[in-house]
C-alpha cells in the first residue's frame, strides 16, 4: 500500500514535468510574472508558475515520504510488538500463567494504543498472584492513563475483596459519568451486598437496556432481587407499595409470589397472602404454591379448604394439593378424611411433607407408633433414602389389644416411653 502511493506521486510529478515542458514550448504570455530575488529578475506567465509550484510540492512531499519512511516502519514495528505482547499476555492470563502475563502485559502497556487494555490485565494477573504492591503500581499507571478505567477496575476489586461501600464510592467518581454497563453492573452487586435490594432492584431497567446480561442471566438477577427487596420490607404499606411496583411477569413468578405470601402473612396481612396465592396459582398451577397455601396460617381453614377442593377437580393427582387437602382437613378435625388424602398423596408421589402431616395427625390421635414411624420416614425421604410402609388397619388393632389397659392412652393405643 504504501509502494502504491509513493508510484502515484512519482506519476503525478511525471505529469507535472510533462505539463510545464508543454508550457515551456507554448505561446501563453497572459498573467505575466515577475520575481526579483538576489538582484536576478525572473519572468514568466501565471500557468507555468502555477505548474511549477506544483511541481515543487510534489517534489517536496516525495522527499518527506523517503526521509520519513525509516521512522514509520520503526513505529509499525513497536507497535506490531505490543499487540503481540498483549495477545501472548491475554492467553497467558487465560492459562493461569500470572507471572509470564503479567510481565508481558507490563511492557505491552507501554504502547500508546494497546497500554490502557494491558494494564486492565496486568492488574489482573498480579491480583492473581497475590501481589497487591504490584497491582497498585499498575492501578497507578491506569489512573494517569484512563481515569475511567482506574475507577472501574478499583470498584471491581474492592467488591471482590468484600467492601462494597468502598466500591460504591468508587463507582461515583466523576470520570465514570454517565456510567459504562459494566459500573451499573457493580453498582448493582455492591448494593446486594450491603442488603440494598430495592435500590439495587430499580437499576434493573436502566441495566436490561445495555444488554451487558444475557437474558437467562438477567432473569435470575431479576428474581432473585425481586425476592430479596420483598423480604426487606418491614412495613404492609411499603410491601403493597413494592409488589405493585413489580412487572406483571414477576408477580406471576412462584418463587416471589411465595416470598409475597409469607412476608405478607409474617406482617399479619392474611388477604394479601391469600389473594396472591390464589391468583398466582389459577394463572399457572404450581405444586410449590399449593404446598404453601397449605402450610401457612392464613385466612380460615373452611375457606382454604373450600378452595383446594376446587382445584381438586382440575388436578385431582397432584401430590401438593393432596397434601395441603390433607392438612386442611385434619384441622377440621376430619382425621379419616385427611389419612385418605396423605396417602393418596404418598401413592402420587409425595415425600417428607406428608411423612410429617401424617405423623402430626397420628400424635393428635394418639397413635404413637405410627406417627414414630411416619416421622422417620419423613427424616428418609428428606434424605433421599428409601421409606417403609404404613402397617394396615388390621395390625393397627391387633397392637392395640395387645397393650394392657394399664399401658394404654386414652386413645386405646400403646403407651412409649420417652415419647
Amino acid at each position: 500500500m504504501k509502494a502504491f502511493r509513493i508510484l502515484i506521486v512519482l506519476l503525478l510529478i511525471v505529469a507535472g514535468i510533462a505539463g510545464g515542458y508543454w508550457l515551456s514550448q507554448s505561446d501563453m504570455q497572459f498573467g505575466q510574472v515577475l520575481v526579483r530575488a538576489g538582484g536576478y529578475d525572473f519572468s514568466t506567465s501565471l500557468p507555468k508558475l502555477g505548474v511549477l509550484l506544483l511541481i515543487f510540492l510534489l517534489l517536496l512531499a516525495l522527499v518527506w515520504k523517503l526521509f520519513s519512511l525509516p521512522f514509520n516502519a520503526w513505529i509499525r514495528h513497536r507497535r506490531k510488538k505490543g499487540r503481540i505482547r498483549l495477545n501472548d499476555g491475554l492467553i497467558a492470563l487465560d492459562e493461569g500463567q500470572w507471572h509470564r502475563a503479567e510481565r508481558l502485559l507490563a511492557v505491552a502497556a507501554k504502547d500508546v494504543e494497546v497500554g490502557v487494555a494491558a494494564l486492565g490485565g496486568a492488574i489482573r494477573a498480579a491480583d492473581a498472584q497475590g501481589d497487591d504492591a504490584l497491582a497498585q503500581k499498575h492501578l497507578q499507571r491506569l489512573g494517569k492513563r484512563n481515569p475511567a478505567m482506574h475507577a472501574l477496575v478499583q470498584a471491581e476489586r474492592l467488591l471482590a475483596r468484600q467492601h462494597p461501600e468502598s466500591a460504591l464510592d468508587m463507582l461515583d467518581d466523576a470520570a465514570l459519568q454517565p456510567p459504562p454497563p459494566r459500573a451499573l453492573l457493580l453498582r448493582v452487586q455492591a448494593l446486594s451486598a450491603l442488603g440494598r435490594f430495592g435500590e439495587a432492584y430499580g437499576l434493573l431497567g436502566p441495566l436490561k437496556r445495555t444488554e451487558i446480561l444475557v437474558s437467562a442471566e438477567l432473569t435470575a438477577l431479576e428474581n432473585r432481587l425481586a425476592r430479596e427487596s420483598l423480604r426487606e420490607t418491614a412495613d404492609t404499606n411499603f410491601l403493597a407499595e413494592r409488589w405493585e411496583g413489580l412487572s406483571k411477569s414477576l408477580r406471576k413468578e412462584p418463587s416471589v409470589v411465595a416470598v409475597y405470601a409469607e412476608r405478607a402473612a409474617s406482617l399479619g396481612w392474611d388477604d394479601a397472602a391469600l389473594r396472591s396465592l390464589e391468583k398466582a396459582i389459577d394463572a399457572q398451577w404450581d405444586e410449590s404454591l399449593v404446598a404453601l397455601y397449605g402450610r401457612l396460617p392464613i385466612g380460615t381453614e373452611n375457606d382454604r379448604y373450600a378452595v383446594a377442593q376446587r382445584w381438586e377437580n382440575i388436578h385431582p393427582n397432584s401430590p401438593g394439593l393432596l397434601v395441603t387437602l390433607g392438612k386442611l382437613a385434619r384441622q377440621q378435625r376430619h382425621w379419616d378424611q385427611a389419612q385418605h388424602y396423605l396417602r393418596d398423596a404418598l401413592a402420587h408421589g409425595a415425600g417428607a411433607d406428608a411423612w410429617e402431616a401424617l405423623g402430626d395427625g397420628y400424635v393428635a390421635d394418639g397413635d404413637e407408633v405410627t406417627a414414630r414411624h411416619c416421622y422417620a420416614n419423613a427424616l428418609r425421604a428428606s434424605r433421599g433414602e428409601s421409606v417403609t410402609g404404613l402397617p394396615d388397619r388390621d395390625l393397627r388393632e391387633k397392637i392395640k389389644e395387645l397393650a394392657t389397659p394399664e399401658d394404654r392412652n386414652e386413645h386405646g393405643f400403646p403407651k412409649l416411653s420417652g415419647y
